[in-house]
């Protein structure tokens, strides 16, 4: 097959579809592999590297796509690529339809057949080709929660540890999944007092084993959120509903129970944000203010760390591309995990959960592909 990595043009995104050593990976079972010129300089790989792995080099987006059967990529397409999908093609990046309307119409419209890395399920119902971004986004969100935090940024002033004699930071993370575990560990490893807050009682039992005793743990109700939220300095957003919109587990009346300066940390605004005031910011202008409260909203967090991210992603993602790239549509049909990442196929929406947050019609997977 040949397969093409564009470079990704989201404002501010730094990370590639493919590394060197995964195009190479793809060369050696026999596959072409197209990458638009400077793709990778963000991973600090240059042309010459991916010549050397085997790849050609495009000139521009338009010659990668116009020539390629599978388009791997790395952050949701924007307008100008949805144009460029072609009928038949195939699709594998991150989507987050749930809360993008427009370039779900986008992609149905073109005919691709889209396979979205976060609704990719494996055998033990986890999110492989999600979980090494919210590994990096949790870490991320303590980094940017302390810049946040500083004065000249508008912040709180608080140092997130502290220091001896003087009291470190209250953070509160709302969800212990991937991002949240991660959140916790690099707040707990600075000195914060830290809390996590989930629905899952297991969840919670095997936190607090983790932990050793380090954060205090809740069952997540309005009334614990409301106590929380209320003597914290920081709270983390890393609750996930995978395919689907975020829950708002923050309304705006609830801002007024915060301290002044409180910072909020939105982790899931790909999905739409799990707090009522949340809306997208980019790395260039990260917060914004809302009744007193710092919010930190950038969508793309992971793109700020490009080679960590990019070579962490591709490690988790090359078996599923060399399988798509082997087989096609084959592929999909016979495996579960990318079936269950199946949201678009040939202007069919295949994910229920983004049609029931869209209100679109759906058909089931292989009902799709079998047409």
């Amino acid at each position: 097959m040949r397969v093409g990595v564009p470079k990704e043009i989201k404002k501010q995104e730094f990370r590639v579809g493919l590394t060197p050593a995964a195009v190479r990976e793809y060369v050696a079972r026999g596959h072409e592999v197209s990458v638009e010129t400077g793709a990778g300089i963000g991973i600090g790989a240059n042309d010459d590297a991916y010549r050397a792995a085997g790849a050609t080099i495009a000139t521009d987006a338009a010659q990668v796509f116009a020539k390629s059967g599978m388009i791997v990529k790395v952050k949701e397409p924007q307008p100008s690529e949805w144009a460029q999908l072609q009928d038949g093609q195939i699709l594998f990046t991150y989507l987050h339809l749930a809360a993008d309307p427009k370039q779900t119409k986008g992609l149905l419209t073109s005919g691709v057949t889209a396979i979205a890395y976060e609704t990719v399920v494996d055998g033990q119902g986890g999110l492989p080709l999600l979980a090494p971004m919210s590994e990096v986004a949790g870490r991320l969100s303590i980094e940017a929660a302390g810049a946040a935090s500083k004065s000249y940024n508008g912040g709180n002033g608080l140092l997130l540890g502290g220091v001896p004699g003087v009291a470190p930071a209250r953070v509160l993370v709302i969800g212990g999944g991937v991002v949240g575990t991660h959140a916790a560990r690099m707040a707990v490893g600075l000195g914060a007092e830290v809390s996590i807050l989930d629905r899952s009682i297991p969840r919670l039992r095997l936190l607090d084993e983790l932990f050793d005793g380090r954060v205090r743990t809740r069952f997540s109700t309005i009334d614990t959120i409301e106590e929380e939220i209320s003597s914290a300095d920081v709270v983390i957003g890393a609750v996930l509903v995978p395919g689907a919109s975020a829950p708002r587990l923050i309304t705006r009346d609830m801002l007024r129970l915060m301290k002044p300066r409180t910072v909020l940390v939105d982790v899931a605004i790909d999905q739409g944000g799990c707090f009522e005031t949340s809306h997208a910011t980019t790395h260039a202008e990260p917060t914004f203010e809302v009744d007193g409260v710092i919010h930190y909203c950038v969508a793309n967090m992971p793109g700020s760390v490009p080679r960590t991210s990019s070579y962490a992603l591709n490690n988790a993602t090359l078996p599923y591309g060399l399988a798509l790239a082997d087989d096609g549509i084959a592929a999909i049909k016979r495996s579960s995990d990318l079936l269950a990442g199946l949201n678009v196929h040939r202007g069919q929406l295949t994910s229920l959960p983004v049609s029931q947050s869209l209100n679109l019609e759906f058909i089931e997977p292989l009902a799709a592909l079998a047409v």
